[in-house]
């Protein structure tokens, strides 16, 4: 199961509640596609200071490895490591681009893919309309769907109160 955030447009200058369409989920986790098609990714998503920066980082860094003479291998690994790195730090940059946009951040999910995931985002927003709470999803953050819990406790943290 993945856990995606839910971000909303900026609201419209008349004050309507923008289109659904105009939803974002950012899936949380590693991406494969950011990973080995780093630019082209950037560049599909719009995310210009992203790439930006992204760019000034692989100048930076083959001026520094030609200035020590680092190897041809050091200089794979390097590019390697860098775009581990755009690949699990993918869903940051979108969020980050979309805050600069001006898009907030209203919910959780967490579904197996994004056609679930905004299924169950907007049914919690119709059920939360019809009880007469707030009609915009901007004043709504739904409830995480995640599986009960398990009674037993695994790890460091036990139950208060429970035996030693």
């Amino acid at each position: 199961m993945a856990v995606y955030t839910v971000h909303g447009p900026p609201r419209p200058a008349d004050g309507a509640s923008p289109a659904p369409e105009r939803y974002v989920f950012v899936r949380d986790g590693f991406s494969f596609a950011a990973t080995l098609f780093g630019p082209l990714w950037m560049l599909r998503h719009r995310m210009w200071l992203a790439l930006l920066g992204y760019g000034t980082v692989v100048v930076l860094l083959g001026f520094g490895l030609r200035m020590i003479q680092a190897s041809t291998a050091v200089g794979l690994t390097v590019g390697a490591l860098l775009a581990l790195l755009v690949g699990f730090e993918a869903g940051t940059l979108r969020r980050f681009t979309l805050a600069r946009r001006r898009f907030r951040n209203v919910g959780l999910v967490v579904a197996d893919d994004i056609e679930l995931a905004e299924r169950r985002f907007f049914d919690s927003w119709v059920k939360s309309q019809a009880g007469g709470e707030p009609s915009s999803p901007h004043a709504f953050t739904p409830m995480l769907h995640m599986p009960p819990a398990s009674p037993d406790v695994l790890g460091l943290f036990p139950q208060p109160g429970a035996p030693r």
